[in-house]
């Protein structure tokens, strides 16, 4: 096209290729799946993709075309334009379809579902049954207990991402949530791969303790122990490192103290955080601290003074 371009010549309409997530997407759809909800939402992404891309090439011929990509630059020519005829490609409004046609995917021991759930844990979070990617040592007090919860398992194409590749894994279920995990490393260096719960269980249980162990560990009256619940997007990470921030444990510890098995929020989590919660979240804590329900009770009752 460069080469056949001259000055005066009309603009070339050109197609917008598919990339190879794109390309995947729409191979799996053809898949022969349980239900049609699975197909339903590999090609709503694909076309939710397909869109971004569009939306982003209008753009950038928008922005070179008036001044060049620089607020006092020169208009470049543009000599090829894509199609806008056909866009954008149809999206699907029903929600609901689509979180089931991720859950058969999530759960699908197909091959076909490896690299469909791969992207569809980084671009239709919203979707999926599960909360984000966590990692916990397995040397941990309140790790070890929570792995003796688990159910060995056949693994599913989400299993399969989380042990991304690793050879010494093993497969295993949280029953109580439904959530996977992967046990992966040798015996000196074992850590949990897992997703972390979008609610936990309504049992009758109440919360009992806090656990700071690598992430934030619910201990429920039942005797139960739990990665804390968490929305799509957002962790609870506890240690060095782990970009943890004791607005958002602690706006999560009191939404679980009134309602266990709510679906917690993390919005503005730093207005919504008690302030006499946050501060005791916020001294330092030896690794694996447990924080008992009467002291995170009266902490929730403190300002950040430490006055009633």
């Amino acid at each position: 096209m460069v080469s056949q371009w001259s000055p005066g010549a009309p603009v070339t309409l050109a197609e917008v290729l598919p990339d190879e997530k794109e390309t995947t997407l729409r191979h799996a759809a053809t898949v022969r799946w349980p239900d049609d909800a699975a197909a339903t939402a590999l090609l709503d992404l694909a076309n939710s993709m397909r869109n971004q891309r569009i939306d982003s090439l209008a753009s950038e011929i928008r922005i070179f075309g008036k001044h060049g990509g620089h607020p006092h630059g020169d208009a470049l020519l543009i000599a090829a334009r894509h199609r806008t005829d056909v866009y954008p490609l149809p999206r699907s409004g029903d929600r609901d379809v689509l979180a089931a046609g991720w859950r058969t995917i999530a759960s699908s021991q197909l091959f076909e579902a490896y690299e469909p759930m791969e992207i569809g844990m980084h671009y239709a979070t919203d979707l999926l049954p599960y909360g984000p990617h966590t990692k916990a040592r397995a040397r941990g007090p309140a790790t070890h207990r929570w792995g003796q919860q688990l159910t060995p398992c056949t693994p599913t194409a989400v299993h399969a991402v989380l042990a991304n590749g690793a050879q010494d894994v093993t497969f295993y279920t949280e029953p109580t949530t439904g959530i996977p995990a992967v046990r992966k490393g040798s015996s000196r260096d074992v850590s949990w791969i897992f997703l972390a719960p979008l609610r936990l269980p309504d049992q009758g249980a109440q919360l009992e303790s806090v656990i700071l162990e690598d992430t934030v560990w619910i201990q429920t009256t039942d005797g139960r122990i739990h990665p804390g619940p968490c929305t799509p997007g957002e962790h609870l990470w506890w240690g060095p490192g782990g970009g943890d921030r004791p607005t958002e444990a602690a706006w999560v510890i009191s939404q679980l103290m009134d309602d266990i098995s709510t679906y917690v929020s993390l919005t503005d989590h730093w207005h919504h955080a008690p302030a006499g919660l946050t501060k005791l979240l916020n001294q330092t804590r030896a690794y694996g601290t447990e924080l008992p329900r009467p002291t995170l009770e009266h902490a929730r009752t403190q300002q950040a003074d430490d006055t009633p």
